[in-house]
């Protein structure tokens, strides 16, 4: 049926993007998108997916239509997210900061969270301190992406004075020289390189567009875009988190929760082993995706319950709960 209102039931609750998109209210918010829609396979109006500029505007619209973002413009080579898988990340991780906080959500300026490669978008950011109030750093290799964010910032004025952009100078780090010895994090989150090398993203990129469009491109346009460093790591998404696991042992104390994506199921057995290693507290793995594609967060604390609720008294009694 046509323009049937179906609910996408893999996202969180929360999500503002559980239904069907509205296309006439996106229509309404970002009127170039009209001219990007066709019929899909069922004969209903739909994005045209295997576009990189209608998904860019998709998002765009989004955005401006439901998070009251008007000015969100990068660089067409960066990475255009998808607006509604990775505000399922953030609403997920607000659920795991709330557990430890007996049901309720924290929210507002006491939360401070970090984004490791908050990329030219910014999008973590924008979602997280939109929905919830939260503060937050923005740390990104790449001097391009963190010029682009940080104007992302003060374009609008919804985000001043809630996100701050930081380079990461030293490429074999994560958590040093970003988060500084006065502060404390709530959540770290992550969206690590999913490839080891750009052939190895092609050939995803492949498998999208003929399930898309049911036609083979020897070499298609990354419909998301994506620069180098925003898709490849050496040794892929395992290795990048090997890294960020040992390195957070140096910052055992100073986080609450750390917290990344892991896109391949076959790497969480070796992840899970090495934070038992790690001597950590509390590991949790928290299933989530979209309509087409699984994925999951895995987490982890090396706090123990004493120091969860020390944490909990001195920074949170303050803060709104949701």
């Amino acid at each position: 049926m046509k323009n049937k209102q179906v609910e996408k039931t893999r996202l969180h609750p929360r999500n503002k993007n559980r239904d069907r998109y509205d296309l006439a209210a996106l229509i309404a918010a970002l009127p170039t998108l009209k001219n990007h829609i066709i019929p899909n396979k069922l004969g209903d109006p739909s994005v045209n997916f295997a576009n990189p500029l209608a998904v860019r505007l998709l998002n765009i619209a989004l955005l401006k239509h439901y998070y009251g973002i008007d000015q969100w413009e990068f660089p067409q080579e960066n990475l255009c997210p998808p607006i509604p898988g990775r505000a399922d990340y953030i609403h997920h991780i607000a659920d795991l900061l709330g557990a430890s906080n007996f049901g309720q959500v924290p929210t507002g300026e006491t939360v401070n969270c970090l984004d490791i490669g908050v990329g030219a978008s910014c999008i973590y950011p924008i979602i997280g301190s939109v929905e919830y109030g939260w503060k937050f750093i923005g740390s990104d290799i790449d001097p391009r992406s963190i010029a682009s964010a940080q104007q992302i910032v003060t374009e609008n004025s919804n985000l001043n004075n809630k996100i701050n952009c930081r380079l990461q100078s030293n490429t074999k780090a994560i958590f040093r020289g970003v988060i500084k010895q006065d502060e404390y994090i709530e959540l770290t989150l992550c969206n690590p390189p999913f490839h080891s090398s750009m052939e190895e993203a092609q050939k995803g990129t492949r498998r999208k567009i003929k399930n898309l469009t049911g036609k083979k491109v020897k070499i298609p346009p990354l419909n998301f875009a994506g620069a180098s460093n925003e898709l490849v790591c050496d040794g892929g998404e395992y290795s990048f988190i090997q890294g960020m696991i040992r390195e957070s042992e140096d910052f055992a104390k100073k986080c609450f929760w750390f917290t990344t994506l892991v896109s391949k199921q076959s790497h969480l057995k070796g992840i899970e082993l090495l934070l038992k290693n790690s001597k950590t507290e509390q590991v949790k793995i928290i299933p989530m995706g979209t309509s087409n594609k699984a994925s999951r967060i895995v987490a982890w604390s090396f706090l123990n319950q004493e120091e969860q609720n020390e944490w909990r008294k001195n920074r949170w009694k303050k803060s709104a709960m949701k």
